[in-house]
């Protein structure tokens, strides 16, 4: 595991998680890779622009920050877990799901369950609202941990002595 190596100094940017999220749904969570799909959406949809808000199962499934970080049982790949973990969260009723067909097929169209949430799901329903996807799209990958710069050494160069930890250290 990589250690955290804490947060920079100066400001920093924040994410919002609305209250219930701590005060109703954090003890009943009980499943790792919902929890970290529903933190995911909060800072995704925190940080796209206009309204309404949301992610396609697409975009979802390209995104490899999360699938690398998704808990997979036996014989799971990231994307399935990534499935049962959207399934969790729209059984729980955090997630909304809205399946449009068009000439490509079915996109199913994401929402967290907030006002402005249910309220787009159901313009769209009326024909009030016809959603064009948003969003970046980016190469799924699994991140690797990455080898200390000590690790580095010792398997290109040779038995790391204190002195050169120390020169590394400062360097």
């Amino acid at each position: 595991m990589r250690r955290f190596e804490g947060f920079p100094p100066g400001r920093a940017s924040y994410t919002p998680i609305p209250d219930q999220f701590f005060s109703e749904l954090l003890a009943s969570i009980d499943d790792l890779a919902e929890m970290k799909l529903l933190l995911y959406l909060f800072w995704a949809l925190y940080h796209q622009k206009g309204s309404p808000r949301y992610m396609t199962m697409a975009e979802l499934e390209n995104e490899g920050i999360l699938l690398s970080g998704l808990p997979t049982k036996a014989n799971q790949t990231p994307v399935q877990a990534l499935q049962d973990a959207v399934n969790r969260a729209i059984a729980r009723g955090t997630v909304l799901r809205l399946d449009v067909s068009n000439d490509q097929g079915v996109t199913s169209y994401l929402f967290i369950n907030t006002h402005q949430g249910r309220k787009a799901v159901k313009d769209v329903q009326n024909g009030t609202l016809i959603l064009e996807s948003r969003g970046r799209v980016v190469e799924a990958h699994i991140a690797q941990d990455r080898p200390s710069i000590f690790a580095l050494y010792e398997e290109n160069i040779g038995l790391l002595t204190p002195l050169i930890r120390e020169e590394l250290i400062e360097a």
